[in-house]
């Protein structure tokens, strides 16, 4: 049997493995309800943006640094760091093997959004939110293939789950379903680095968050 890492995966090949078909022109309204923002939230993500500014004049952001001053911080002001939610961390996956192919995928995630009080098949919690994070040079979507593999993982317990790549600057998030083909959805790509922007970011992580 080939085994191969999740990390080396490239987008064609997940989409020939898994079938996955690529949906155009996404936007969030139709699937999140934003709230405005609050001027305490908009000053903690002045501060957010103001500390991983420091690391962004050095050479590159490394992914842990990406992971800690940019992505966590975010994170806690969404609210996933209150019950239901429980983040889980640089977990292994058990193989995925694909179907009429001598193949199996192992890797292991970045950061995983779970419900505590959500159960999906066989006592699994239900995924909110899968994470891939990149160093602040790469591209956004340097992570989208391990992310839509992660994501896989999720599709025959629950009808879908939301993904988000990024490298700290820009927040590509995707919209995962399972069907026949499986689906995924690029949404506008948002930035920490812009005012507007990343108000916007702080509410789809919010409206993700509560759903």
């Amino acid at each position: 049997m080939t085994i191969i890492q999740a990390s080396k995966i490239t987008l064609n090949e997940v989409e020939l493995l898994f079938g996955f078909q690529e949906l155009y022109d996404g936007e969030f309204a139709p699937f999140l309800s934003l709230e405005p923002v609050t001027e305490a939230e908009q000053q903690e993500l002045i501060k957010i943006r103001h500390d991983f500014r420091f690391y962004l004049k050095e050479k590159e952001a490394s992914e842990g640094q990406v992971r800690f001053i940019a992505v966590a911080p975010l994170l806690r002001l969404a609210g996933f760091y209150q019950f239901p939610i429980q983040l889980r961390v640089e977990q292994g996956i058990d193989r995925i093997n694909i179907e009429d192919e001598d193949t199996s995928i192992t890797g292991r995630f970045d950061i995983i959004a779970v419900n505590k009080e959500k159960q999906t098949a066989n006592d699994v919690n239900f995924w909110v939110l899968v994470i891939e994070t990149k160093p602040s040079l790469a591209d956004s979507w340097a992570g989208l293939p391990q992310l839509l593999t992660y994501a896989y993982k999720s599709l025959d317990r629950q009808t879908s789950t939301w993904g988000l790549t990024t490298n700290g600057r820009n927040y590509q998030f995707v919209y995962i379903q399972q069907g026949n083909p499986p689906t995924y959805m690029l949404m506008p790509e948002l930035q920490l680095m812009k005012s507007s922007s990343a108000i916007q970011l702080l509410q789809v992580l919010k409206a993700i968050c509560q759903l």
